[in-house]
């Protein structure tokens, strides 16, 4: 009898595996300098924090659009292709940002998020159920969280180089704006020229991404992936998925409803958190940018404490508590703020209300993996196109994300605060995913 444990990465696919875990780290890049260039661009673009909010509606949109495309490129071509192409395309929305910065035209950044999005569905599709099946079902989703944990590496880096190349730390007041236009200069006045300078700091970090992401495209494109990687074939020799079929499983559909609501909480969370230590606090943009960084720091913490807990919690019991333990933690984000001292109840510090905002990352850190992990457990034959409309879920941060931004502009609010009831909400959707419908249901395979 062998009576040993399921290994956590199948024998002989310990490289292949860390090769692959550096694309988590490659798609936090933009994800979270998407929450440096939502400041960024209120102050050189002069937009509200709404208009801002499509940001994250760009580069969800372009996960949205290609996500089922991406599926049946790799349920035809396999993991690796679909890798390269995802590789590729991110690498063109990098280099698009040079055109953009130079005509200082949203919506040209916007088609540039968009494509980058695009290639992101690639890889997160590709690499997300590529990581999932490399090894023993029962251990699927921690394999996944390992996985996902060097995700917050990346965010860390992305945080550390929006703040010191990005952000310039000038803010100027209305006073000074209203000097500036009055100082005529050869191309306008001296506040155009300020909006321009801007503008012009984005560009050459993506451009520095772009580079990177071909040659880790490179390093992919050399390797040798296994043969299981893509494949999934029923015991009954069924070699295609269906998308009817899919929705004889509850629990995926639930996990698609779940992901959605995990994203418009992340994204809306650290989106407008920079926004919310200002609103809250006397720190300027790049000291806000510091507290992102550290942000990220606590959501990597989370990642590898969830790994390890898992080893005797139940994943999706332990996403239903932690998702419960948010609830209470954005009540006290939306009363622990300056805005609401209406209530009476405010004389607590609103740095409280600041670390609250940041500690829901830690116990969000699990959520997506969970979800997806879940979410396609015993599809079978179905994986790939099952896992395709998983990563469209993530539209949840593109249409939730400038919903908080139209609360905070709200005539009423003016304030990031009461926008949290978005987060508030998702994390009541995700707690009964977790409790509830998560349990595998359906004609499964495995």
């Amino acid at each position: 009898m062998n009576n040993s444990k399921p290994k956590l990465i199948a024998s002989g696919y310990v490289f292949t595996f860390a090769l692959v875990a550096t694309l988590f780290f490659m798609w936090a890049l933009p994800n979270i300098l998407n929450d440096v260039l939502i400041k960024q661009f209120q102050k050189s673009l002069e937009l509200t924090r709404f208009q801002a909010g499509f940001i994250q509606t760009a580069i969800k949109f372009g996960y949205f659009c290609l996500a089922i495309p991406a599926g049946l490129f790799m349920q035809r071509f396999g993991y690796k292709q679909g890798i390269l192409t995802g590789l590729l395309t991110f690498a063109i929305g990098c280099f698009l940002f040079y055109p953009a910065a130079s005509s200082q035209i949203y919506l040209v950044f916007l088609c540039a998020i968009f494509i980058i999005g695009g290639g992101l569905s690639f890889l997160e599709l590709g690499a997300n159920s590529f990581v999932t099946g490399l090894g023993d079902p029962s251990t699927a989703a921690r394999r996944l969280n390992f996985a996902q944990s060097f995700n917050p590496i990346g965010s860390i880096f992305a945080a550390s180089l929006g703040t010191h190349f990005i952000f310039s730390g000038k803010e100027p007041s209305l006073d000074e704006i209203a000097i500036m236009k009055s100082q005529i200069t050869a191309t306008g006045n001296a506040y155009t020229d300020f909006l321009q300078t801007e503008n012009s700091r984005v560009w050459p970090t993506y451009f520095a991404i772009g580079i990177l992401v071909l040659l880790v495209a490179v390093l992919i494109w050399r390797a040798k992936f296994p043969t299981i990687a893509s494949s999934e074939i029923s015991s009954s020799g069924e070699q295609k998925g269906s998308y009817k079929k899919l929705f004889k499983f509850p629990h995926w559909y639930g996990a698609i409803i779940s992901q959605f609501f995990y994203l418009g909480a992340q994204l809306g969370t650290w989106s407008y958190l920079i926004t919310y230590v200002q609103e809250n606090s006397q720190m300027n943009e790049k000291q806000a940018g510091g507290l992102l960084i550290i942000n990220m720091v606590i959501f990597m913490a989370g990642r590898f404490f969830a790994t390890y807990v898992m080893k005797w919690i139940q994943a999706t019991r332990l996403m239903g508590f932690y998702a419960l333990v948010n609830i209470g933690l954005i009540l006290i984000v939306i009363f622990g703020s300056k805005w609401a001292s209406w209530t009476g109840i405010h004389g607590i510090s609103h740095w409280i209300g600041i670390c609250a905002m940041m500690s829901t990352t830690f116990f969000m850190s699990l959520m997506y993996p969970t979800n997806f992990a879940s979410g396609i457990k015993g599809l079978g034959p179905h994986t790939k196109i099952g896992a395709s409309i998983l990563v469209m879920s993530l539209i949840g941060g593109a249409l939730l994300t400038p919903l908080i931004g139209l609360i905070a502009d709200s005539s009423w609010a003016h304030a990031v605060a009461p926008g949290m009831v978005i987060p508030l909400i998702s994390y009541l959707v995700i707690s009964w995913y977790g409790f509830y419908g998560s349990r595998p249901r359906g004609p499964l395979y495995n």
